[in-house]
C-alpha cells in the first residue's frame, strides 16, 4: 500500500525565498518585470523571448516567433509595485498548475522580495530538482547582469522545498 503522504508530497511542490535588493522598491519592481520578461535568460545566457503583458488576466509566456511559443501563466494579481502574481503551468507541458507569487516590501537599505512557488500536479523529478534550485539562483544572476550597479543578496533567509529546509547563502553578492 502507498502511503496517503508520500503520494501527496510527490504531486506538490513548496518554494519559498527571501531576497533582499539594494534599490527602491520602484524600481526593483519595474526591473523584476524586466528580468522576468525581455531580460529572461537562459543558463547559457540566450534570450528567452518571454513577453509579459503586465495586467491582471495578461499573458506570461515564450515567444519563438512565426506564431509558436509556450504558454507559462497568466497574471493573476498584479499591485504595483508590492505584488506580482501568476498562475499557470511555466514551462511545464503535462497536467501540472503553479502559482507564483512576489510580494515586494521597503526595508532599510532597498526591498524584501518574498517569493513563493507552489504547485500541484505530476511534476516530473528533473523538473522538481531544477525548480528547488532554480528561482534563488536565476533570480541572483539575473540582478547581477542587470546593470546599474545593484544586486540581489540573501541574509538569512530559508529555500523551503518539498518539507526540506536549506540556508540561503549569507553576505551581499557583489555589484
Amino acid at each position: 500500500m502507498i502511503s496517503t503522504e508520500s503520494a501527496i508530497d510527490k504531486l506538490t511542490l513548496n518554494i519559498t525565498e527571501e531576497i533582499h535588493v539594494k534599490a527602491p522598491i520602484d524600481v526593483t519592481f519595474a526591473t523584476l518585470l524586466e528580468q522576468l520578461g525581455p531580460l529572461s535568460e537562459t543558463a547559457e545566457g540566450q534570450s528567452m523571448n518571454m513577453k509579459i503583458e503586465a495586467w491582471p488576466g495578461g499573458r506570461w509566456y515564450r515567444d519563438l516567433g512565426d506564431g509558436n511559443g509556450h504558454f507559462w501563466g497568466n497574471v493573476q494579481a498584479i499591485k504595483k509595485p508590492t505584488l506580482l502574481e501568476f498562475a499557470g503551468p511555466l514551462f511545464m507541458s503535462y497536467p501540472v498548475v503553479s502559482n507564483v507569487q512576489y510580494r515586494l516590501s521597503e526595508v532599510e537599505g532597498g526591498t524584501l522580495i518574498k517569493f513563493r512557488h507552489a504547485a500541484l500536479g505530476v511534476i516530473q523529478d528533473e523538473h522538481r530538482e531544477g525548480l528547488t534550485k532554480g528561482w534563488g539562483a536565476d533570480t541572483r544572476k539575473r540582478s547581477e547582469t542587470r546593470g546599474g550597479g545593484w544586486a540581489f543578496w540573501k541574509s538569512g533567509g530559508t529555500l523551503k522545498a518539498e518539507g526540506q529546509k536549506r540556508e540561503a547563502d549569507s553576505g551581499a553578492v557583489p555589484a
